[in-house]
């Protein structure tokens, strides 16, 4: 792309609606940093394995109040 087609696309850029605009920069994002699919499966399988855990009663959980309770003590010991 010369610079003369950069600058006309930045300056129709300007003038593009605000939902054609959002679909450009998750576009370009998107081309900047592409989906990884076997990590996007990875984390998925996870999540699912999580969520099964915890239905079944096998995962104790523990809230946020009591972690940060924990942190603040070991840091502070």
């Amino acid at each position: 792309m010369t610079a003369l087609n950069a600058n006309e696309l930045l300056n129709q850029v300007e003038w593009m609606p605000i939902d054609l605009k959002t679909k450009l920069i998750d576009k370009l994002l998107l081309s900047l940093n592409p989906i990884q699919n076997d990590v996007e499966t990875l984390w998925k399988n996870e999540v699912d394995k999580r969520v099964t855990s915890i239905a079944e009663g096998a995962t104790t959980l523990v809230s946020g109040e009591e972690v940060f309770r924990k942190i603040k003590n070991r840091l502070e010991a």
